[in-house]
């Protein structure tokens, strides 16, 4: 069987067994090169000094000049003493007019014979075509990677869906958009970094095997060093520390890194994820907003050119102030229960019976608050807005409220019913935060495997004074979701955690 060349790519859905005859055909033309001495996997350098955005952009300035340029084969149209193909490079695509008469009859026979997907060179010189397209004409042409497998024409459906996360290199070949929303990712990144850089914050490297699992409510993934014959834990959080070199010194600290937690995966969670986590000595979370608030309208601003997002089939304006509402208003608003009226934990649990919202024996009156929050409240926010002062049960790391002790100085940031960011006015108390380690103890004695551990080291750092306070958390995946519009999670990372594929 023999691969249309006409064709951009594979136009029907092969049999296993036509597929495999394809690549037999493509195997047995690299043998046929191989032993007539022309190995492309001999090639070790090509000297490419154009790309195809620069052709388009640069047209005026380069018509006429000879140009080499390198990428995947994508398209080829015999057309008997002359062709043309298509190039894609890292920044797009570019049209190449190859005559015969110009590159010579063996070269051209040779031609001939690529396959789409194949790794080529072309030095030529820049015109336009009779139909006005920017185009290079060939003098040469060299085959620079011989590729053997076969481009699909496009992926679709849910089975093909998970062909692209599971090969995402040939995702990125075939879908140009998807190379797109990466290079905005990195983008993101890069403007996260330059704003958190112009305000004098120093970025940081901490260790992503830890022997104490902290800083968040999560389950870990454990391995074991063998020299020192320990379990270890990769890092579920940032946090802790990054608050040691606040208590070392170092005022305004960030990291931006990958973080694991050993939980469910669906279209917001990933096992691995990327983290910035920022720590700021004297402020508080008032501080931490203004700079949530900043770094989203700033980095949407840079990146996008504009404020407003579409996301989930709502217009959001990034520029805007974002709304600030405590979790206790928004459960009175959205279920009707005021909890600054409810007396105790007994009560509580009586309002929750009453309103169908499940609860464990474990839990106190804050924790049931906060499962209202989750149950009535969370899907209904849509407007960027900061849901302020969560219950202490819930935030073991979190400074109290002189006013009302029993809630906590800490937001977390809602869109579209999801959260973005979570930031607190840091506990920097190592009395109080002993016996709020001791709590979660409890805790997991009671069944709550995702409570936090007694990080004993931590704790000394703490008594030897950290300043006031303010510390940030924004999930680096769940921005980039918001401002390139992705659906998934997946979406955004490159290689998302996938289930092996069973061997036929």
């Amino acid at each position: 069987m023999a691969e249309n060349n006409n064709e951009n790519v594979q136009e029907v859905q092969l049999s296993k067994e036509e597929l495999n005859e394809l690549i037999k055909v493509r195997k047995d033309k690299l043998l046929a090169m191989q032993e007539a001495g022309n190995d492309p996997f001999q090639i070790v350098k090509y000297p490419v000094d154009t790309h195809t955005d620069e052709i388009r952009d640069r047209y005026d300035e380069l018509e006429g000049k000879e140009v080499t340029i390198a990428g995947r084969l994508m398209s080829k149209r015999i057309m008997g003493k002359a062709s043309f193909c298509n190039v894609q490079d890292r920044n797009g695509r570019m049209q190449a007019y190859v005559s015969r008469n110009d590159i010579g009859d063996e070269p051209y026979a040779a031609f001939k014979k690529y396959d789409i997907g194949d790794i080529v060179g072309i030095k030529g010189i820049v015109f336009k075509t009779k139909t006005g397209e920017i185009s290079v004409h060939a003098h040469e042409v060299v085959l620079l990677s011989k590729s053997l497998q076969i481009l699909p024409e496009k992926f679709h459906g849910l089975k093909d869906q998970e062909t692209r996360y599971r090969q995402r290199y040939v995702d990125l070949i075939v879908n140009p958009e998807v190379k797109e929303v990466f290079m905005k990712r990195s983008a993101i990144i890069r403007e996260v970094r330059n704003i958190l850089d112009e305000k004098g914050f120093l970025e940081v490297e901490t260790p992503t095997l830890q022997t104490i699992p902290g800083g968040a409510a999560a389950r870990p993934f454990i391995t074991h060093h063998n020299a020192l014959d320990i379990d270890m834990y990769c890092r579920i959080a940032l946090e802790l520390p990054l608050k040691r070199l606040i208590v070392g010194g170092f005022e305004r600290v960030y990291e931006i890194g990958r973080v694991f937690r050993n939980e469910g995966i669906d279209i917001r969670h990933n096992p691995e994820f990327t983290l910035m986590e920022l720590y700021q000595a004297y402020t508080d979370y008032h501080g931490m907003m203004d700079i949530t608030e900043e770094l989203f309208r700033e980095v949407c601003r840079r990146v996008n050119g504009t404020t407003v997002v579409n996301y989930g089939g709502h217009e959001l304006d990034l520029g805007k102030p974002f709304a600030r509402l405590t979790m206790t208003e928004a459960v009175k608003q959205y279920s009707g229960v005021d909890f600054d009226e409810v007396k105790d934990t007994a009560e509580a649990k009586a309002i929750a019976k009453e309103k169908g919202v499940e609860f464990e024996a474990r839990h106190e009156k804050g924790d049931i608050l906060n499962l209202f929050f989750e149950e009535f409240v969370e899907k209904n926010i849509i407007q960027p807005t900061f849901i302020m002062d969560y219950p202490v049960e819930v935030s073991p790391l979190t400074k109290r409220k002189p006013d009302k002790p029993e809630l906590t100085e800490r937001f977390e940031l809602f869109i579209v019913g999801r959260e973005y960011g979570n930031a607190y006015s840091e506990l920097n108390d190592p009395i109080d935060q002993r016996a709020r380690f001791d709590h979660q103890a409890k805790m997991r004695e009671m069944g709550d495997d995702e409570a936090n551990l007694i990080d004993e080291d931590f704790m000394l750092a703490m008594e030897y004074g950290m300043p006031p306070t303010g510390g940030l958390g924004i999930g680096i995946d769940r921005m980039v979701m918001l401002l390139t519009g992705a659906a998934s999670i997946r979406d955004v990372i490159l290689f998302p955690t996938m289930r092996p594929e069973r061997a036929n």
